[in-house]
């Protein structure tokens, strides 16, 4: 009797590396952007909408949705990063998107302030769930030889939207109003993402199954103890405070989104207070994710080469200086300069702290490792929002921005002092 022909995506071998696996990273990447555009639609605009709309009054009250946003964001972030490695990426995925169909509306039609915060929270919810994932599952397909470039073009796409859409929100709100148009991007971001992943995105975990099967251990043997299975508990453990390079990991991009979290609510009103118009405010806003985007697409490949450690001390340096500038500014020209030298110093950052992360977690429990990184640094949004709010209450904007310049400050030198070289390429032998 003839034998049925055999199911070629049953015995097709996983491959690792960027080049056999070009086609679903590249969506992939175009799904991140999508995810960035959905915090692109509102940056510029809801601040602006608090204050004439809605007639709030108070700094911490105004930053109620950005710090919504951070703590809902944080908790989808553990829960992607668990589910992930439970139940595999692509369903976590979807998730996302289907939690983002309502943000938009709610954002069109709000009569009150809560209408807002509750948009908010579902946007928290989709970033934590959608962004963790496509990181995942770029980490998972192109193996260790080139988890900086992975990190680099998934970040540039998602900040690189991010700064498009906020540009082109901050001229839709120019010419049509506040609301809608400018919301009306998030719409069709959404339906373009969804069908997308539903449709086109294939899962990765058997690619990170098959990493682990060729895993070579560093010849230092620092992670020896780390190639186990680990419980959610321990890797919590591990990526929280115990693991030097892990923990160090976890305090800078904690520290990284407190600037953008303050920032994000901060900025348009120190700029509108200026006399700034809102064309303006926008183009300023979208300069710092558009050099954090594009500056990614350099730093992510150049910590393959260079190493992670000094790439991310110089970023958080970098970013301490970029807010000094903008505390010291009262002009178009001077902010314009401060928010370049920001995203240029996020930049070095933020890609190579998710390689840190890629370098030392092992595939079997990379993914909760991604969800708890991600979820302190996400944090850092809230606790921007938070302490930008009363600090600004209490004293004035510009004593907002000195104060994140000075924590920035404090973080680089702890990245300096605790955090080891994590890259060694010698040992990369998977392509």
């Amino acid at each position: 009797m003839p034998q049925p022909a055999p199911d070629d995506r049953a015995v097709r071998p996983v491959r690792l590396g960027l080049g056999a696996n070009a086609a679903q990273f590249a969506l992939l990447v175009a799904v991140n952007a999508l995810v960035g555009g959905m915090v692109g639609q509102q940056q510029t605009v809801l601040p602006l909408l608090a204050e004439e709309e809605f007639g709030l009054v108070g700094y911490t009250f105004i930053f109620t949705y950005v710090t919504a946003f951070g703590v809902t964001k944080a908790a989808a972030n553990y829960v992607a990063g668990t589910w992930s490695d439970r139940y595999g990426r692509k369903p976590v995925l979807v998730a996302g998107w289907l939690l983002a169909i309502p943000v938009p509306l709610l954002l069109i039609w709000a009569p009150s302030w809560g209408w807002v915060i509750a948009a908010n929270v579902l946007l928290g919810l989709n970033q934590g769930l959608t962004w963790s994932t496509t990181v995942i599952m770029k980490i998972d397909l192109v193996g260790p030889r080139q988890r900086g470039l992975a990190m680099g073009l998934n970040e540039a796409a998602g900040y690189g939207a991010v700064a498009v859409t906020s540009l082109a929100a901050g001229y839709l709100a120019a010419e049509h109003g506040l609301r809608p148009a400018p919301f009306l991007l998030g719409l069709a971001y959404t339906a373009l993402a969804l069908g997308l992943s539903t449709l086109a995105v294939r899962e990765t975990r058997e690619h990170a199954r098959a990493e682990a099967v060729e895993h070579t251990p560093r010849p230092d043997g620092r992670h020896d103890h780390l190639h186990g299975r680990l419980s959610s508990g321990e890797v919590f453990a591990q990526t929280s405070y115990r693991e030097p390079a892990l923990s160090s990991a976890s305090q800078a991009g904690l520290v990284n989104n407190l600037n953008f979290g303050l920032s994000w609510g901060l900025f348009p009103l120190l700029f509108a207070g200026a006399g700034l118009r809102v064309d303006q405010i926008g183009l300023l806003f979208a300069l710092y994710p558009g050099v954090w985007g594009v500056g990614q697409l350099v730093t992510g490949a150049l910590s393959d080469r260079v190493g992670r450690k000094h790439l991310v001390t110089a970023g958080m340096l970098t970013q301490a200086g970029a807010l000094v500038v903008v505390a010291l500014g009262d002009s178009f020209a001077v902010w314009a300069v401060g928010t370049v030298l920001l995203g240029a110093g996020t930049a070095m950052v933020y890609p190579t702290l998710l390689a840190v992360v890629g370098d030392v977690a092992h595939p079997g429990w990379r993914g909760r490792a991604v969800g708890i990184y991600r979820v302190w640094r996400d944090l850092g949004y809230a606790v921007g929002a938070v302490l930008g709010g009363v600090v600004a209450d209490l004293w004035s904007l510009r004593a907002a921005v000195w104060v994140a310049a000075a924590i920035s400050l404090v973080s680089a030198v702890g990245v300096a002092v605790r955090m080891y070289e994590t890259h060694h390429r010698q040992d990369l032998s998977v392509e």
